[in-house]
Protein backbone atom coordinates (compact mmCIF):
# COMPACT_ATOMS: atom_id res chain seq x y z
CA UNK A 1 0.00 0.00 0.00
CA UNK A 2 1.58 3.30 -1.34
CA UNK A 3 0.88 6.60 0.21
CA UNK A 4 1.28 8.39 -2.49
CA UNK A 5 -0.16 6.27 -5.35
CA UNK A 6 -3.34 6.70 -3.14
CA UNK A 7 -2.92 10.68 -2.27
CA UNK A 8 -2.73 10.58 -6.49
CA UNK A 9 -6.17 8.76 -6.81
CA UNK A 10 -8.01 9.74 -4.34
CA UNK A 11 -7.17 13.25 -6.00
CA UNK A 12 -8.01 12.31 -9.22
CA UNK A 13 -11.30 11.02 -7.83
CA UNK A 14 -12.12 13.97 -5.74
CA UNK A 15 -11.42 16.87 -9.05
CA UNK A 16 -13.91 14.32 -11.04
CA UNK A 17 -16.42 14.63 -8.67
CA UNK A 18 -16.00 18.45 -7.80
CA UNK A 19 -15.08 19.84 -11.38
CA UNK A 20 -19.00 19.72 -12.59
CA UNK A 21 -21.10 22.60 -11.58
CA UNK A 22 -24.17 20.24 -10.33
CA UNK A 23 -21.85 19.42 -7.62
CA UNK A 24 -22.09 23.30 -6.44
CA UNK A 25 -26.14 23.38 -7.06
CA UNK A 26 -26.24 20.21 -5.54
CA UNK A 27 -24.57 21.55 -2.07
CA UNK A 28 -26.14 25.01 -2.42
CA UNK A 29 -29.69 22.74 -2.28
CA UNK A 30 -28.51 21.36 0.35
CA UNK A 31 -27.98 24.56 2.24
CA UNK A 32 -31.26 25.65 1.48
CA UNK A 33 -33.35 23.12 3.02
CA UNK A 34 -31.05 23.11 6.10
CA UNK A 35 -31.71 26.85 6.26
CA UNK A 36 -35.27 26.27 5.91
CA UNK A 37 -35.58 23.35 8.60
CA UNK A 38 -33.53 25.36 10.74
CA UNK A 39 -35.69 28.59 10.50
CA UNK A 40 -38.92 26.22 11.32
CA UNK A 41 -36.98 24.64 14.45
CA UNK A 42 -36.18 28.03 15.99
CA UNK A 43 -40.12 28.87 15.23
CA UNK A 44 -41.46 25.50 16.62
CA UNK A 45 -39.42 25.52 19.23
CA UNK A 46 -39.21 29.00 20.59
CA UNK A 47 -41.98 27.43 23.52
CA UNK A 48 -38.77 25.33 25.07
CA UNK A 49 -36.51 28.45 26.17
CA UNK A 50 -33.86 25.98 28.00
CA UNK A 51 -34.29 22.86 25.61
CA UNK A 52 -34.02 24.92 22.25
CA UNK A 53 -30.62 24.56 21.23
CA UNK A 54 -30.93 20.48 22.30
CA UNK A 55 -34.05 20.22 19.95
CA UNK A 56 -33.03 22.32 17.33
CA UNK A 57 -29.60 20.48 17.38
CA UNK A 58 -30.92 17.20 17.05
CA UNK A 59 -33.41 17.90 14.31
CA UNK A 60 -30.33 19.30 11.97
CA UNK A 61 -27.96 16.37 12.62
CA UNK A 62 -31.37 14.30 11.47
CA UNK A 63 -31.84 16.10 8.43
CA UNK A 64 -28.02 15.77 7.49
CA UNK A 65 -28.30 12.49 8.20
CA UNK A 66 -31.25 11.93 6.32
CA UNK A 67 -30.23 13.82 3.20
CA UNK A 68 -26.82 12.15 2.90
CA UNK A 69 -29.27 8.75 2.89
CA UNK A 70 -30.31 10.10 -0.07
CA UNK A 71 -27.87 11.57 -2.16
CA UNK A 72 -24.84 9.54 -1.26
CA UNK A 73 -25.80 6.04 -3.19
CA UNK A 74 -26.07 8.14 -6.23
CA UNK A 75 -22.78 9.82 -5.62
CA UNK A 76 -20.83 6.09 -4.82
CA UNK A 77 -22.95 3.50 -6.52
CA UNK A 78 -21.24 3.79 -9.77
CA UNK A 79 -17.82 4.71 -8.61
CA UNK A 80 -16.20 1.37 -10.41
CA UNK A 81 -18.39 0.36 -13.08
CA UNK A 82 -18.46 3.75 -14.17
CA UNK A 83 -15.10 4.29 -15.41
CA UNK A 84 -15.53 0.93 -16.27
CA UNK A 85 -18.28 1.58 -18.93
CA UNK A 86 -16.00 4.61 -19.65
CA UNK A 87 -13.04 3.18 -20.09
CA UNK A 88 -11.05 4.97 -17.49
CA UNK A 89 -10.82 2.02 -15.17
CA UNK A 90 -8.68 -0.37 -17.23
CA UNK A 91 -5.50 2.71 -18.05
CA UNK A 92 -5.61 2.77 -13.86
CA UNK A 93 -5.37 -1.09 -13.66
CA UNK A 94 -2.20 -1.32 -15.82
CA UNK A 95 -0.40 1.10 -13.41
CA UNK A 96 1.65 0.21 -10.38
CA UNK A 97 -1.38 1.09 -8.54
CA UNK A 98 -3.07 -2.37 -7.06
CA UNK A 99 -6.99 -3.04 -6.60
CA UNK A 100 -6.79 -2.77 -3.14
CA UNK A 101 -5.23 0.88 -3.58
CA UNK A 102 -7.73 1.78 -6.03
CA UNK A 103 -10.88 0.43 -4.10
CA UNK A 104 -9.23 2.41 -0.91
CA UNK A 105 -9.17 5.99 -2.84
CA UNK A 106 -12.77 5.77 -4.32
CA UNK A 107 -14.23 4.88 -0.99
CA UNK A 108 -12.45 7.50 0.72
CA UNK A 109 -13.18 10.28 -2.14
CA UNK A 110 -16.96 8.78 -1.78
CA UNK A 111 -16.48 9.53 1.92
CA UNK A 112 -15.11 13.00 1.66
CA UNK A 113 -17.66 13.52 -0.67
CA UNK A 114 -20.32 12.54 1.63
CA UNK A 115 -18.54 14.58 4.30
CA UNK A 116 -18.91 18.00 2.40
CA UNK A 117 -22.35 17.92 3.27
CA UNK A 118 -22.01 17.61 6.71
CA UNK A 119 -19.71 20.54 6.24
CA UNK A 120 -22.21 22.30 4.70
CA UNK A 121 -24.55 21.79 8.21
CA UNK A 122 -21.98 23.05 10.67
CA UNK A 123 -22.85 26.59 10.00
CA UNK A 124 -26.68 25.53 11.70
CA UNK A 125 -25.08 22.84 14.21
CA UNK A 126 -23.52 25.83 15.29
CA UNK A 127 -26.45 28.37 15.40
CA UNK A 128 -28.24 25.53 17.24
CA UNK A 129 -25.51 25.29 19.70
CA UNK A 130 -25.32 29.09 20.47
CA UNK A 131 -29.09 29.03 21.26
CA UNK A 132 -27.87 26.80 24.32
CA UNK A 133 -28.94 23.23 25.79
CA UNK A 134 -26.70 20.61 23.67
CA UNK A 135 -24.06 19.34 25.89
CA UNK A 136 -20.52 18.96 24.64
CA UNK A 137 -20.87 15.30 25.00
CA UNK A 138 -23.70 15.27 22.53
CA UNK A 139 -21.71 17.46 20.10
CA UNK A 140 -18.98 15.33 20.08
CA UNK A 141 -20.09 11.90 19.81
CA UNK A 142 -23.45 12.74 17.28
CA UNK A 143 -21.05 14.18 15.23
CA UNK A 144 -18.41 11.38 15.16
CA UNK A 145 -21.60 8.36 14.77
CA UNK A 146 -22.91 10.90 11.86
CA UNK A 147 -19.32 10.91 10.21
CA UNK A 148 -18.93 6.98 10.74
CA UNK A 149 -22.53 6.08 8.98
CA UNK A 150 -21.62 8.45 5.87
CA UNK A 151 -18.20 6.22 5.72
CA UNK A 152 -20.27 3.19 5.81
CA UNK A 153 -22.96 4.28 3.04
CA UNK A 154 -20.25 5.27 0.88
CA UNK A 155 -18.77 2.01 1.39
CA UNK A 156 -21.46 0.43 0.62
CA UNK A 157 -21.70 2.22 -2.79
CA UNK A 158 -18.46 2.05 -3.81
CA UNK A 159 -18.56 -1.82 -3.23
CA UNK A 160 -21.56 -2.15 -5.10
CA UNK A 161 -20.03 -0.67 -7.62
CA UNK A 162 -17.25 -2.84 -7.51
CA UNK A 163 -19.89 -6.40 -7.53
CA UNK A 164 -22.59 -5.32 -10.13
CA UNK A 165 -21.68 -4.53 -14.31
CA UNK A 166 -24.30 -1.44 -14.79
CA UNK A 167 -24.11 1.46 -13.27
CA UNK A 168 -27.90 2.14 -13.08
CA UNK A 169 -28.62 -1.72 -11.67
CA UNK A 170 -25.68 -0.81 -8.62
CA UNK A 171 -26.79 3.04 -7.78
CA UNK A 172 -30.50 1.17 -7.70
CA UNK A 173 -29.36 -1.28 -5.33
CA UNK A 174 -27.39 0.61 -3.05
CA UNK A 175 -30.63 2.83 -2.49
CA UNK A 176 -32.52 -0.64 -1.84
CA UNK A 177 -29.50 -1.64 0.74
CA UNK A 178 -29.47 1.69 2.38
CA UNK A 179 -33.46 1.66 2.43
CA UNK A 180 -33.24 -1.64 4.03
CA UNK A 181 -31.28 -0.30 6.84
CA UNK A 182 -33.55 2.97 7.04
CA UNK A 183 -37.01 1.81 6.02
CA UNK A 184 -36.77 -2.06 6.16
CA UNK A 185 -35.75 -2.42 9.79
CA UNK A 186 -39.18 -0.46 10.46
CA UNK A 187 -41.19 -2.46 8.82
CA UNK A 188 -39.71 -6.09 10.07
CA UNK A 189 -39.89 -4.42 13.71
CA UNK A 190 -43.34 -3.49 13.24
CA UNK A 191 -44.89 -6.66 11.56
CA UNK A 192 -42.79 -9.45 13.01
CA UNK A 193 -43.71 -8.05 16.60
CA UNK A 194 -47.27 -7.92 15.83
CA UNK A 195 -47.19 -11.39 14.72
CA UNK A 196 -45.71 -12.75 17.89
CA UNK A 197 -48.52 -11.91 20.54
CA UNK A 198 -49.45 -13.53 24.02
CA UNK A 199 -52.07 -13.37 25.93
CA UNK A 200 -52.85 -10.53 29.22
CA UNK A 201 -55.59 -10.48 31.30
CA UNK A 202 -56.42 -7.39 32.65
CA UNK A 203 -58.28 -6.69 35.72
CA UNK A 204 -60.46 -3.47 36.44
CA UNK A 205 -62.80 -2.32 39.34
CA UNK A 206 -64.38 0.92 39.32
CA UNK A 207 -66.00 3.26 41.38
CA UNK A 208 -69.86 3.20 41.84
CA UNK A 209 -70.22 7.05 40.80
CA UNK A 210 -74.32 6.44 41.33
CA UNK A 211 -73.90 6.11 44.53
CA UNK A 212 -72.68 9.73 45.27
CA UNK A 213 -74.22 12.52 45.26
CA UNK A 214 -73.63 16.19 43.55
CA UNK A 215 -69.77 16.88 43.42
CA UNK A 216 -69.04 15.19 46.24
CA UNK A 217 -66.41 11.83 46.09
CA UNK A 218 -63.68 10.69 47.42
CA UNK A 219 -59.78 11.48 47.54
CA UNK A 220 -57.80 9.30 46.12
CA UNK A 221 -54.33 8.71 47.69
CA UNK A 222 -52.04 11.26 48.27
CA UNK A 223 -54.95 13.91 46.62
CA UNK A 224 -55.56 17.00 48.66
CA UNK A 225 -59.43 18.68 48.03
CA UNK A 226 -58.42 21.62 46.30
CA UNK A 227 -59.52 22.83 43.06
CA UNK A 228 -63.03 23.28 41.54
CA UNK A 229 -64.04 19.97 42.41
CA UNK A 230 -62.91 19.05 45.61
CA UNK A 231 -62.63 15.45 47.06
CA UNK A 232 -63.91 14.65 50.39
CA UNK A 233 -61.73 12.63 52.85
CA UNK A 234 -65.01 11.57 54.70
CA UNK A 235 -66.88 9.88 52.13
CA UNK A 236 -65.98 6.16 51.91
CA UNK A 237 -65.93 4.78 48.67
CA UNK A 238 -68.59 2.76 47.01
CA UNK A 239 -66.71 0.34 44.76
CA UNK A 240 -68.02 -1.83 41.86
CA UNK A 241 -66.99 -5.62 41.09
CA UNK A 242 -64.01 -6.44 39.64
CA UNK A 243 -64.15 -7.12 36.70
CA UNK A 244 -61.32 -8.91 33.89
CA UNK A 245 -61.05 -9.55 30.43
CA UNK A 246 -58.04 -11.06 28.19
CA UNK A 247 -56.61 -9.85 25.48
CA UNK A 248 -53.64 -10.09 22.84
CA UNK A 249 -50.41 -7.76 22.97
CA UNK A 250 -47.71 -7.89 20.72
CA UNK A 251 -44.25 -8.86 21.85
CA UNK A 252 -42.41 -6.37 20.35
CA UNK A 253 -39.61 -7.19 23.40
CA UNK A 254 -38.49 -10.23 21.10
CA UNK A 255 -38.06 -8.46 17.95
CA UNK A 256 -36.43 -4.71 19.28
CA UNK A 257 -33.11 -5.98 18.38
CA UNK A 258 -34.14 -5.47 14.49
CA UNK A 259 -33.55 -2.11 14.74
CA UNK A 260 -30.14 -2.13 15.89
CA UNK A 261 -28.90 -1.72 12.36
CA UNK A 262 -30.54 1.34 11.49
CA UNK A 263 -28.90 4.54 11.20
CA UNK A 264 -30.83 7.00 13.28
CA UNK A 265 -31.42 4.56 15.88
CA UNK A 266 -27.55 3.97 16.23
CA UNK A 267 -27.26 8.03 15.87
CA UNK A 268 -29.22 8.32 18.70
CA UNK A 269 -28.51 5.16 21.13
CA UNK A 270 -25.23 5.98 20.76
CA UNK A 271 -25.54 9.59 21.69
CA UNK A 272 -25.78 10.90 25.29
CA UNK A 273 -28.56 11.53 26.62
CA UNK A 274 -29.68 15.09 28.29
CA UNK A 275 -33.48 15.19 30.88
CA UNK A 276 -35.11 17.74 32.22
CA UNK A 277 -36.16 18.01 35.63
CA UNK A 278 -38.90 15.23 35.46
CA UNK A 279 -36.53 13.14 33.92
CA UNK A 280 -37.29 13.44 30.11
CA UNK A 281 -35.03 13.61 26.80
CA UNK A 282 -35.04 17.11 25.38
CA UNK A 283 -34.11 16.11 21.94
CA UNK A 284 -34.44 13.42 19.46
CA UNK A 285 -31.70 12.06 20.83
CA UNK A 286 -33.44 10.61 23.67
CA UNK A 287 -36.97 10.49 22.50
CA UNK A 288 -35.75 7.90 19.79
CA UNK A 289 -33.74 5.84 22.66
CA UNK A 290 -36.56 6.17 24.86
CA UNK A 291 -38.80 4.02 21.83
CA UNK A 292 -36.05 1.64 21.37
CA UNK A 293 -35.69 0.95 24.94
CA UNK A 294 -39.02 0.75 25.79
CA UNK A 295 -39.86 -1.76 22.93
CA UNK A 296 -37.08 -4.40 25.12
CA UNK A 297 -39.35 -4.08 27.74
CA UNK A 298 -42.23 -7.52 28.11
CA UNK A 299 -45.66 -7.20 28.41
CA UNK A 300 -46.92 -7.80 32.10
CA UNK A 301 -48.79 -10.91 31.58
CA UNK A 302 -51.88 -9.60 33.79
CA UNK A 303 -52.37 -6.03 34.71
CA UNK A 304 -54.94 -4.75 37.62
CA UNK A 305 -56.43 -0.95 38.32
CA UNK A 306 -58.82 -0.13 41.09
CA UNK A 307 -60.37 3.14 41.09
CA UNK A 308 -61.41 2.68 44.96
CA UNK A 309 -57.60 2.48 45.40
CA UNK A 310 -55.46 3.85 42.47
CA UNK A 311 -51.78 4.31 42.44
CA UNK A 312 -50.47 7.49 43.65
CA UNK A 313 -48.86 9.65 41.51
CA UNK A 314 -45.86 9.70 39.88
CA UNK A 315 -44.99 5.93 41.04
CA UNK A 316 -44.12 4.83 37.73
CA UNK A 317 -40.52 5.08 35.99
CA UNK A 318 -39.76 8.12 34.74
CA UNK A 319 -37.92 7.79 30.62
CA UNK A 320 -34.49 8.26 32.46
CA UNK A 321 -35.18 5.28 34.77
CA UNK A 322 -36.20 3.48 31.93
CA UNK A 323 -33.34 4.01 29.81
CA UNK A 324 -30.85 3.31 32.75
CA UNK A 325 -32.39 -0.22 33.46
CA UNK A 326 -32.26 -1.03 29.58
CA UNK A 327 -29.62 -2.11 27.52
CA UNK A 328 -27.81 -0.04 24.81
CA UNK A 329 -27.89 -2.05 21.15
CA UNK A 330 -25.70 0.86 19.02
CA UNK A 331 -22.32 -1.03 18.99
CA UNK A 332 -24.18 -4.37 17.81
CA UNK A 333 -25.45 -2.21 15.16
CA UNK A 334 -22.84 -0.54 14.10
CA UNK A 335 -20.76 -3.74 13.87
CA UNK A 336 -23.28 -5.13 11.76
CA UNK A 337 -23.31 -2.30 9.13
CA UNK A 338 -18.84 -2.09 9.47
CA UNK A 339 -18.87 -6.10 8.62
CA UNK A 340 -21.63 -5.55 5.90
CA UNK A 341 -19.59 -3.03 4.52
CA UNK A 342 -16.44 -4.95 4.95
CA UNK A 343 -17.20 -8.15 3.12
CA UNK A 344 -19.06 -5.96 0.03
CA UNK A 345 -15.48 -4.00 0.06
CA UNK A 346 -14.32 -7.62 -0.18
CA UNK A 347 -16.42 -8.78 -2.70
CA UNK A 348 -15.74 -5.97 -4.74
CA UNK A 349 -11.56 -6.24 -4.16
CA UNK A 350 -11.96 -9.77 -5.95
CA UNK A 351 -14.40 -8.62 -8.64
CA UNK A 352 -12.10 -5.78 -9.61
CA UNK A 353 -8.68 -7.17 -9.30
CA UNK A 354 -6.22 -8.15 -12.20
CA UNK A 355 -5.46 -10.04 -14.25
CA UNK A 356 -9.53 -11.38 -14.01
CA UNK A 357 -10.45 -14.50 -14.78
CA UNK A 358 -13.88 -13.98 -16.04
CA UNK A 359 -15.88 -10.82 -16.63
CA UNK A 360 -19.36 -10.08 -16.93
CA UNK A 361 -20.85 -10.44 -20.74
CA UNK A 362 -20.94 -7.01 -22.89
CA UNK A 363 -18.31 -5.54 -19.70
CA UNK A 364 -16.12 -3.38 -21.42
CA UNK A 365 -12.24 -3.16 -21.14
CA UNK A 366 -10.41 -0.67 -22.94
Amino acid sequence: MSGQRLGTILGLELKQRTRSVAWYVLLGVFAALLLLVTTLSFLAFRWLPQQQGSAIYSTIVYITLLLIVLVSPTLSGNSINGDRDAATLAPVQVTLATTGEILLGKFLAAWVTGLAFVAVSVPFLVAATLAGGASAATIGVSLLVLVVEVGVIAAIGVALSGILARPLFSVATTYLVVAALVVGTLIAFGLVGATMRTEQVNNYRSLDWESYEGETYPCAPGEEPTGDYPCDDDVTPECGEWTSHTSEVPRFDRVWWLLAANPFVILADATPTTFDRQGYPVDLFGQIKLAVRMAQQPPEAETSYDDCSPPPFGEDLTPEERIEQSAPSWFVGLTLQLLLAAGLLWWAWARTRTPARTLPPGTRIA
